[in-house]
């Protein structure tokens, strides 16, 4: 069956598209998850920070029954800054992670036989961030001054900045998470996630700062990736396609429906989240198109390609952070890619976004 969407009058106000696109949603997940008999496998699922928005579709399917429906009883487990997600895959801990193209290429250089099924967000929202000033109006202009990054970050996207903008390690200073620093220096940049730290700034010091997403200079990662080990999708593969079935339709819900099922669970697991926090971070996801962009515009919510895993590769093997003859195809299978006509679907909310 196929299911084709109404046509939409842009005249209509913003709220009733919401409503018809929920609708759409709706029957799309009675088509695509049917309620099943058995009381449902456990599985464990780790994310890569504290629960936020960032996060929203996972927590929507849960709180929303979708889980439940395709047969999994999922806990989800917060990850953090001392939390080591991959590990926690590697070790058998938990069933599925969270994480970035890195984390699945790295899995394999260290000889874990795990693959990502999904990624969730077509863009990666690694940002930099500036006050207001005059000198900088593009990352190009930032090169040779002192830029605050996280630990984890040298291994990742700074050497992509390295490579496409000379950056150099001199230029490198401590971010610990704390905006402190950055607030009381004018001179600052920082790295910082689209949807987080810039509404942050903005909040606590009425500085609207300069931000600069590095997907708009060509940067390749995938974001917000789910991971399996191999055994797990040569034991279970129905298991595994059910849970990024109802994963994709738990972000479809949460981003261009109702999120507060999935709201209520976020602020549930991580009390120092609010809920101002979460509605900008829904905006930016919505306004950038995370979900429906890129590879997944032509294939399907949560989908990748080898095309653009192997650019990922190149670049980051031409300049030392992978030996060039990993085998890079190990990191990812297209088990995730997406049911039925997810297309027109995608098709309505680009109209919805539009309008």
């Amino acid at each position: 069956m196929i299911l084709t969407p109404a046509p939409f009058s842009v005249s209509l106000p913003p709220m009733r598209l919401i409503i018809k696109c929920f609708i759409l949603l709706c029957l799309f997940n009675a088509l695509t998850l049917p309620i099943r008999a058995e009381t449902g496998m456990r599985v464990y699922l780790a994310t890569d920070w504290k629960a936020q928005a960032e996060h929203g579709g996972f927590y929507q399917a849960k709180a929303r029954g979708l889980y439940k429906k395709a047969g999994l009883n999922v806990r989800i487990i917060q990850g953090g800054p001392t939390v080591n997600v991959p590990q926690l895959l590697a070790t058998k801990t938990v069933d599925f992670a969270m994480g970035s193209s890195f984390a699945a290429l790295n899995l394999v250089a260290a000889g874990v036989p795990a693959k990502a099924i999904m990624a969730g967000f077509q863009k990666d929202l690694q940002v930099l961030i500036t006050h207001p000033r005059q000198d900088i109006r593009s990352i190009a202009d930032m090169k040779g001054k002192p830029i605050m990054i996280a630990d984890n970050t040298i291994t990742k996207f700074w050497v992509w900045l390295k490579a496409k903008f000379g950056f150099t390690d001199s230029q490198i200073r401590k971010y610990t998470f704390n905006l402190a620093p950055f607030l009381v220096n004018p001179q600052a940049i920082q790295q910082g996630y689209l949807s987080s730290e810039p509404y942050l700034i903005e909040k606590e010091s009425g500085i609207k700062p300069q931000v600069f997403l590095l997907a708009d200079e060509g940067y390749p990662s995938y974001a917000t990736i789910i991971m399996t080990q191999q055994d797990w999708i040569d034991q279970h593969p129905d298991k595994v396609q059910a849970f990024v079935d109802a994963s994709i339709q738990g972000w479809m819900e949460y981003i261009y429906g109702d999120p507060s099922p999935g709201n209520a669970l976020i602020l549930k697991a991580n009390p120092d989240m609010t809920q101002d926090v979460i509605d900008q971070a829904i905006r930016v996801l919505r306004e950038h198109e995370v979900l429906v962009s890129g590879d997944a515009a032509r294939l399907g919510i949560g989908a990748m390609t080898e095309a653009r895993w192997e650019r990922f590769f190149k670049t980051m093997s031409k300049y030392g952070v992978y030996d060039a003859n990993l085998d890079w195809r190990a990191a990812f299978t297209k088990i995730g890619a997406p049911l039925l006509q997810q297309h027109l679907l995608i098709k309505t909310i680009k109209q919805l976004i539009k309008a």
